[in-house]
């Protein structure tokens, strides 16, 4: 089996990588990837095993010639490659619309006209806009930041490819945990750094928003899932467990104590967003997480060299 996997040298695609290697079902893993981020882990430190089936080929979501070629022998797609949102949602939103958008189209093109049996597309639940309750796979999307508008359209160009080959759509919650491409603009990336170096984080708004969380390697857990198991085109929200800003806090005290807060708008309450964990996509795949968020933390400090 031939992967491809645009935007693999990523944040989430190095963790998928560094998994993906090791099953002897898959022979070649073509990394497609423009390098923008300036993120070279992927490439450094201990030499991944079966190291010998990964190739890297640098390369634009925006260039349909390359993809084309890229394509040649290529079983599944995985589509990462993304303008991300954080902290930009609502900045540049040319950017997105080039990168997020008219991206996923050039590739949805080029697919098209492949031999590509599977593409499994990461998108958002920023899609759903915002809620006052739990949300589930029913509930109609309604994006209110540039980066959701832009999901949102690269999913229309998936749905087209749904009526010729299998295309699954996972609406990813906020994705946190340690990769050797790390980002810390994510928030509980961004509080585990600042928490640990420098003994106090910020909360924006009063810190009882709620948000949907996905640990990464719970997600590479449900992308490696979708790969091996037979689930049928359609969307799938990717959701671990759904938590008040300040519940984080409370699990990072108990971690670090002296550990100090400070609020910026403490008077705003800020949009929520709690998305249903019971996503239909659990019929097909299990892709639980054991570990509560205390422990999934601690596993995380112990990443960093001091």
């Amino acid at each position: 089996m031939k992967v491809l996997i645009t935007g693999g040298a990523g944040y989430i695609g190095t963790v998928l990588t560094k998994h993906l290697v090791q099953y002897p079902e898959v022979n070649k893993i073509v990394i497609y990837d423009n390098l923008s981020r300036k993120n070279s882990n992927l490439f450094l430190g201990d030499r991944l095993p079966n190291a010998e089936k990964v190739e890297l080929v640098v390369g634009d979501i925006l260039d349909l010639r390359k993809l084309n070629k890229v394509l040649t022998g290529v079983d599944v797609v995985f589509h990462l490659a993304a303008r991300v949102s954080t902290p930009f949602a609502n900045v540049d939103a040319d950017f997105h619309e080039q990168v997020n958008h008219w991206g996923t189209s050039e590739l949805v093109s080029a697919v098209e006209s492949s031999e590509v049996e599977k593409f499994i597309y990461t998108s958002s639940t920023s899609v759903y806009g915002g809620s006052s309750g739990i949300i589930g796979e029913e509930y109609d999307p309604d994006p209110k930041t540039f980066y959701g508008i832009s999901k949102f359209r690269g999913e229309e160009h998936v749905r087209r490819l749904q009526k010729k080959r299998n295309a699954l759509i996972l609406r990813c919650a906020n994705v946190y945990g340690f990769s050797r491409s790390m980002r810390f603009d994510a928030v509980i990336n961004r509080f585990m750094f600042d928490a640990n170096f420098m003994k106090r984080i910020q909360i924006h708004g009063n810190g009882k928003q709620h948000r949907a969380f996905v640990h990464v390697n719970t997600l590479v857990k449900s992308l490696i899932g979708c790969l091996f198991n037979d689930v049928p085109s359609g969307i799938y929200n990717v959701v671990d467990k759904n938590m008040q800003i300040l519940d984080i806090v409370d699990a990072l005290k108990s971690i670090y104590p002296d550990l100090e807060f400070i609020f910026i708008n403490q008077h705003l309450a800020l949009r929520q967003m709690m998305v249903d964990p019971k996503s239909a996509l659990r019929k097909y795949i299990d892709y639980e997480n054991p570990l509560t968020l205390k422990d999934e933390l601690l596993d995380f400090k112990k990443r960093f060299s001091f």
